[in-house]
């Protein structure tokens, strides 16, 4: 009768335990490092992959402009209005708060009335070309998670390429290209994301889709990211896991969507025409009223927090790692080779976290987070696992029964299963109305 009831309890132990442990995948995205689970062995830590939620990157940006001096305003000068490109006494004055354009204000927060924006000066120096190098740069590896939209006051750009860097700006790769006319500009044929799939969604494209000229309504540029998603996680982007799933196989992908630098390189300011007005210079500027770049920090899948200190962004390291972006196993944590962590198996992933060290056990014994005491046992300052009367062992693995010369019989009684998870079942059922009788 005893013997019935104990395996009962103990399936309903499996069931509640399986339970717990898969509980976090209902949170999903990855936002839990670890949970503590009841095993028989008793609570224990159950790891998993994790990463930092999505946030406005622009927040943490510093950006540079190459040449320094091409914002407008030292010295003033005039400038025609958007929309009527032959009333030109609009003025950009440095040293007048109200008439300064500086890169700043591609940043701030703002309503839709008044528009504030940065400004570069004219093309006064027609027909040399007026270039513009706009730099974003984090001093941190982001994962983009949203599109990378940019916001003109002025006509988009009749030539533009957008770039991206992943190793601090030393070197550079387009990431995408934008023209009035692809084949004149960069001898490209003109294409758009709607054109690519899953097996080209690398291929670099030129689009002449955002660049309509000197008009009005024509301000916003685009840098499709979830239109790219959605090859592998469908046109809602329902479907992550997929996505996901091909993210952990493919570092080509995961490289993809992975930057510490944007570039913006402004090539042709736009004419709306085939030929420049040389009579009306004043016309031909660029003016960027906002940036957004959505992403996340990237830590490797080891940790879920991300914060801002001395002016850098750094990973919250868990799973044993450390480093901007917890890339390295922490010291007396090199028991395996680091690795990244893994999205696979969905929906928890694979935390691959960093195993002690075989020279720091002796030191190490136990610290509630890997090595943790076990059949109940309790750690003492790290160094010794104070184990239950019937265990014995540096982790508290052994019976003691299994030492004497009749082995551990069933008379023994130390072959029970410890108190601590019978007392949670006992509280389980008493939950429900049942008791163990």
């Amino acid at each position: 009768m005893y013997l019935s009831r104990f395996l009962s309890l103990h399936a309903l132990w499996v069931t509640v335990s399986s339970v717990m442990q898969h509980y976090p995948s209902v949170w999903g995205h990855y936002d839990v490092c670890k949970t503590q689970i009841y095993t028989e062995e008793g609570k224990v830590w159950d790891y998993m992959a994790c990463q930092p939620e999505a946030r406005d990157m622009i927040k943490y940006v510093k950006v540079t402009l190459d040449p320094p001096d091409i914002t407008c305003g030292d010295p003033p000068e005039t400038f025609c209005a958007m929309g009527n490109p032959y009333m030109c006494n609009n003025e950009c004055d440095a040293s007048t708060q109200e008439l300064a354009h500086p890169p700043e204000l591609m940043f701030d927060v703002e309503g839709r009335h008044p528009s504030t924006f940065w400004q570069s000066t004219t093309w006064k120096d027609y027909p040399k070309p007026l270039h513009v190098n706009i730099t974003l740069s984090w001093n941190k590896t982001i994962e983009l998670t949203d599109n990378i939209v940019i916001t003109f006051e002025s006509g988009r750009p009749d030539q533009m390429i957008l770039e991206k860097s992943l190793d601090y700006g030393r070197t550079w790769q387009p990431y995408q290209y934008y023209a009035i006319d692809c084949l004149d500009a960069f001898h490209m044929d003109p294409k758009s994301v709607r054109d690519l799939s899953q097996h080209t969604v690398l291929e670099i494209i030129c689009t002449e889709e955002y660049s309509t000229g000197y008009m009005t309504n024509s301000k916003i540029i685009h840098f499709e990211i979830k239109d790219r998603f959605a090859f592998f996680a469908g046109p809602r982007l329902h479907n992550m896991a997929s996505l996901y799933g091909q993210l952990d196989t493919t570092k080509k992908l995961r490289d993809f969507f992975t930057i510490t630098d944007l570039r913006i390189r402004l090539l042709r300011p736009a004419t709306g025409e085939i030929y420049v007005d040389e009579q009306h210079l004043a016309r031909y500027f660029y003016a960027i009223s906002d940036i957004r770049v959505y992403g996340r920090c990237k830590c490797n899948l080891h940790a879920t927090g991300c914060k801002e200190e001395n002016k850098r962004l750094l990973c919250e390291c868990e799973h044993n790692t450390t480093g901007p972006d917890c890339g390295k196993c922490k010291k007396n944590y090199q028991g395996r080779p680091w690795s990244p962590g893994s999205y696979l198996p969905i929906p928890k992933g694979t935390a691959n976290i960093c195993i002690p060290s075989i020279s720091s056990i002796g030191t190490n014994v136990c610290d509630n987070e890997l090595l943790h005491c076990q059949n109940g046992g309790t750690c003492i300052n790290n160094v010794r696992c104070q184990c239950p009367p019937a265990y014995t062992g540096i982790l508290c693995e052994k019976l003691k029964c299994e030492r004497d010369p009749g082995g551990c019989s069933q008379n023994s009684g130390q072959g029970a299963i410890s108190h601590r998870p019978l007392l949670l079942l006992t509280a389980l059922l008493g939950a429900t109305g049942l008791c163990i009788c």
